[in-house]
């Protein structure tokens, strides 16, 4: 029994253990540089809503009780603020945390009755694309937790009225009432909530 384990194996196993060893070795070490999936196709920031498909930003139109109005590719509900000028934000900080700008990632694709010729972008002051439809910078609301969703219908948050935006480009002033949104999603302090959902 004073033999080791080692030396009573075959030759071409002895071989092979420190082969193996190191394969085993490179294979770890590729694998640790590596990363663990794509990056995240979004590419949202905490100061915007992303709503890129693969080829770009989409913005469709969706029928409500209020009539149509404009949503993201994904749905979400997206608005205008009168506090802004034509083809400029006034909406950032605390604004844009409540109230994130739709971002532009890619071509600007209208859909659903949206027109592609009301579609354009601005500069941020962060440098970040934020999509606009005839001029107005466009939003969406953080108690909207779901497509269709229009509970920042009414809000007058930051100072000034959200409003969600038609596809003629105009702003929809009545209240959506598809269904009522959950108690949950009321605005913050200083709005109301007069939407309702679609989804």
């Amino acid at each position: 029994m004073g033999k080791s384990l080692l030396a009573s194996l075959p030759v071409p196993v002895k071989l092979g253990v420190p082969v193996a060893a190191g394969l085993l070795a490179a294979a770890c070490g590729s694998a640790a540089g590596s990363t663990a999936g794509p990056a995240p196709a979004h590419g949202g920031t905490a100061g915007g809503t992303s709503n890129a498909s693969a080829t770009g930003t989409v913005i469709a139109a969706h029928a409500g009780s209020a009539g149509a109005f404009l949503t993201t590719a994904s749905g979400r509900t997206v608005y205008l603020w009168t506090a802004d000028g034509m083809n400029r934000s006034n909406c950032s900080g605390a604004c844009s945390g409540a109230w994130p700008a739709v971002l532009a990632h890619g071509k600007l694709t209208a859909a659903g009755g949206a027109k592609a010729a009301d579609l354009g972008t601005i500069t941020r002051s962060d440098g970040t694309k934020q999509v606009t439809y005839d001029g107005h910078p466009l939003y969406t609301f953080a108690g909207d937790s779901g497509p269709g969703q229009t509970s920042g219908q009414g809000n007058d948050g930051f100072g000034a009225k959200w409003w969600l935006v038609a596809p003629a480009g105009t702003k929809i002033t009545a209240t959506d009432t598809a269904a009522s949104a959950p108690a949950s999603l009321a605005p913050a302090s200083g709005g109301s909530s007069a939407g309702g959902s679609w989804g």
